[in-house]
């Protein structure tokens, strides 16, 4: 759902945040796409990004990450109980993305800033005329001026499709309407209807990819904690609103990312999603492991981990269950990973009784254990994952984050309702998704060069 507070997110990252442009040059169609494409993904602090805050230190960037997770977090735990098929206007719980990517709605394409997230599903912006709209930066997206667009009468597919993200008829039964409320008191409502949605490509020359016939959902009234510099939102998460799963034939089911070490790269750098063939995952060192989807919330990927291995030290793992067979959401949308409590105790006893450093406190008062990242920190404990299918050896900048100029501290937060694979853990991993085999791969990569 949306997060517009520095209160937290979920896998789902996967919050990923779609600035939306469009190129001009050599089209590629839907049909030929399952050979694959690539799209670039820039993290919300760059300095490309139009969220980027220059007074802002990469310490506070941290901070600022860290908090979206934990907010966002909080309103999975309260709101995922609250989730029906049924219920009109239901509440969702994500919105915060971490990083951008290149799209477009319309035709012609219609460039549009949202956040993109795989901790929801439904695809919407804001659109003209707005009875009640927050204020955003960019224009509006008229549907009058789209040559493809038009609304879905009420018991249609795509009406339907959004049924879970609160999709019903409107008062005068001919045009089916959403309503989306999110944890933090924001609402977005309007129109379902369909349009051609296009994403731009990594390799220029090639042009870009348009996909026709999107759901997506034209938000006439919306308000609440929403930033100005975003126009909406882009569900990638596993239901059947989402753009993930309305891609599905085109791609063969398969998308991948890959994320660069956002503080240990240079801020300008891209990391990479993949759709198609382009996304599929191989060769030496991959671990494969399933996902299943959660009866409570269908868009979350949920995986099985067994256990974490702290050097010599492993520790099981449980965690509360949200209807599925899994028991931790994997999510590129949120920064840090979040566990139980009690194994977090675990966890953080067994790595300061292995690490060789100066202990220090987290000058931001929220992870801990805490070392000063200078010449005294000379041995961190190997962290591995052990998921179903295989193990996941973890590096220190997937275990260890930066909360000042010389403190580092333990990228993992404890919570009960919810446990969710962040996205510090998955960088410099090329991850891939295989929803017709429903397993997660991953494979060590320098995501710098992928």
């Amino acid at each position: 759902m949306a997060t517009h507070v520095p209160t937290f997110a979920l896998a789902t990252s996967l919050a990923v945040f779609l600035c939306i442009i469009c190129t001009t040059s050599t089209s590629v169609h839907a049909a030929n796409s399952r050979h694959g494409f690539s799209v670039r993904l820039t993290h919300r602090d760059s300095t490309n990004s139009p969220f980027y805050d220059p007074k802002e230190t990469s310490a506070q960037r941290m901070g600022n990450a860290a908090r979206r997770s934990i907010s966002r977090a909080n309103r999975f735990s309260s709101s995922s109980s609250s989730l029906s098929n049924t219920t009109a206007g239901a509440e969702l719980i994500t919105g915060d993305g971490e990083y951008l990517m290149n799209i477009s709605i319309g035709t012609p394409p219609f460039p549009v800033v949202a956040i993109a997230d795989t901790g929801s599903d439904i695809i919407w912006t804001q659109c003209k005329p707005c009875a009640d709209c927050y204020k955003q930066d960019a224009p509006l997206f008229d549907p009058n001026s789209s040559a493809t667009y038009r609304t879905a009468p009420c018991q249609s597919k795509p009406c339907v499709s959004l049924a879970h993200d609160g999709s019903f008829c409107s008062p005068k039964g001919d045009v089916c309407q959403y309503q989306v409320r999110y944890g933090d008191g924001s609402h977005t409502s309007g129109d379902v209807a369909v349009d051609t949605l296009t994403l731009g490509l990594t390799n220029a020359a090639a042009g870009y990819v348009a996909f026709p016939n999107i759901v997506i959902g034209c938000g006439h009234d919306s308000s609440g904690t929403f930033s100005p510099k975003a126009s909406g939102i882009i569900g990638l998460g596993g239901g059947p609103g989402s753009l993930i799963t309305q891609m599905g034939p085109s791609i063969g089911g398969k998308f991948s990312y890959c994320m660069v070490p956002y503080f240990e790269a240079p801020e300008h750098t891209s990391s990479t999603m993949n759709f198609g063939q382009n996304a599929v995952v191989s060769g030496n060192g991959v671990v494969t492991s399933p996902f299943s989807s959660s009866a409570v919330v269908p868009t979350f990927y949920m995986l099985q981990l067994d256990s974490v291995s702290v050097g010599s030290t492993n520790i099981p793992f449980k965690s509360a269950s949200l209807g599925g067979s899994g028991n931790i959401v994997i999510d590129s949308g949120t920064t840090l990973t979040l566990v139980p409590t009690d194994f977090l105790a675990q966890m953080s006893a067994a790595f300061e009784s292995q690490v060789n450093g100066t202990k220090a406190t987290d000058p931001q008062g929220l992870l801990s254990p805490c070392y000063v990242a200078d010449s005294t920190l000379k041995y961190v404990p190997p962290v591995t994952a052990h998921f179903k299918g295989g193990d996941v050896a973890l590096r220190p900048y997937n275990v260890l984050v930066p909360m000042s100029d010389t403190v580092v501290c333990l990228a993992f937060y404890g919570l009960d309702e919810i446990s969710i694979y962040g996205n510090i853990a998955q960088q410099n991993f090329l991850v891939g998704y295989d929803l017709l085999k429903q397993t997660v791969s991953f494979k060590p990569t320098d995501c710098t060069k992928n």
